[in-house]
């Protein structure tokens, strides 16, 4: 009986050391593991600077570009609060977890406000960085009506007023990753993700962003549909602009400093111009960020240019004038040829191309294309664009 008892025992400890040991192998969800489930990768046509990945029970978001010179990528895991409690995970693998039953939310850049108006969410904002930049009339309305709180500038958003709001996510943009106030986010608990539409190198890579905002509101399907019909209406335009006759010749930016700062071949608003079908003069460069030239050298080659486009923030021709006398002896100076979008603007003085126009490409190169072949789009009128005032 002894023996027996000791025999008992001893299977006793082996069941419950067992049973202690499984418990103690529950995976961990990782971007490893994950890949046990079932996955499907959302196929992006132009943008390089973010990968998704959804699962079954979630979805992650990759960050892979967003500043120029970035070198890390940024991870996010996304799932509804149910399955947050049904899955385990290592908080150390991402950035930040997520849920996407958003309900609060602060962007950063007037870019990211019509994002959410055409997905229909523009009600979960509830913070913004400099509210007069912002042009949108709906959003405005919701500003005016202190639904959306004025958080000071992006370069000192004011925390203590953002925490006090309690967001389920900031969208934040960077130039170099060094933020103290997204850091004391992140301690605070509270997500930041970073956007790089900015640094895509083409028009509708930037617009496809739009596609992040579905993820993040789990309306993929919406943010689908709207940028097929935005890419649609921009390719027709390009095919429509390869019916002109004649290109126009092309100068583009202005002096700041002493250099005169332009688009080099390579950006995505040299892309408008090759896609409007024009001659920009500066088409062949290439690099980083704009062209820095001296007014002899731009001069030489622009002088007899049939047409400038976007001369910096300058929105009258006096002012033109009034910085530089040399602006006076262009032929598009002198035959009041110039175009900006600086005169288009909100009720607070935002401008709406640059709160527009990254989702919208399809509105500015019809832009483009009115001003450099008007018998082509007989009836549109353009959107951002127009002559400088005199």
């Amino acid at each position: 009986m002894k023996f027996l008892r000791i025999i008992l025992i001893t299977l006793l400890v082996v069941s419950c050391k067992n049973e202690t040991k499984k418990a103690d192998t529950t995976p961990i969800l990782t971007e490893n593991n994950a890949q046990n489930l079932d996955t499907v990768v959302t196929q992006l046509k132009y943008a390089k600077g973010f990968t998704i990945k959804n699962y079954t029970t979630h979805k992650t978001l990759n960050i892979t570009k967003p500043w120029p010179e970035a070198t890390t990528t940024y991870k996010y895991l996304i799932a509804s609060k149910k399955n947050l409690a049904k899955i385990s995970y290592s908080k150390d693998e991402y950035n930040g977890i997520i849920t996407n039953d958003i309900s609060k939310l602060v962007v950063t850049s007037t870019t990211h406000i019509p994002a959410l108006e055409l997905l229909g969410v523009e009600k979960t904002l509830v913070g913004f960085p400099g509210t007069d930049y912002i042009s949108s009339e709906k959003t405005r309305q919701r500003i005016d009506a202190g639904e959306v709180r004025e958080l000071g500038k992006n370069e000192g958003i004011n925390t203590e007023v953002l925490l006090t709001l309690n967001p389920d996510v900031v969208i934040g943009f960077g130039v170099d990753g060094i933020n103290k106030t997204f850091e004391t986010l992140k301690k605070a608990g509270v997500p930041v993700i970073y956007n790089g539409d900015w640094v895509e190198a083409s028009a509708l890579a930037k617009a496809e962003w739009i596609k992040f905002f579905g993820l993040l509101f789990n309306k993929e399907k919406e943010a689908d549909s709207i940028f097929n019909n935005i890419e649609k209406d921009y390719l027709e335009a390009k095919r429509i602009a390869l019916q002109a006759q004649k290109r126009p010749t092309i100068l583009s930016g202005a002096m700041h400093n002493g250099s005169w700062f332009l688009p080099n071949g390579s950006s995505a608003e040299a892309q408008f111009l090759k896609d409007a079908n024009v001659n920009y003069l500066w088409s062949n460069t290439t690099g980083k960020g704009s062209l820095s030239l001296s007014f002899e050298t731009v001069f030489n080659k622009a002088q007899h240019a049939n047409l400038w486009l976007s001369p910096s923030y300058y929105t009258n021709f006096n002012q033109l004038k009034d910085a530089s006398e040399l602006y006076a002896n262009f032929d598009a100076f002198k035959n009041k040829s110039i175009y900006t979008f600086s005169n288009t603007t909100g009720a607070t003085g935002g401008v709406l191309y640059y709160e527009l126009g990254t989702i919208r490409p399809d509105l500015v190169l019809k832009d483009l294309i009115k001003i450099c072949h008007p018998e082509l789009l007989e009836d549109y009128t353009p959107y951002f664009f127009k002559k400088l005032n005199d």
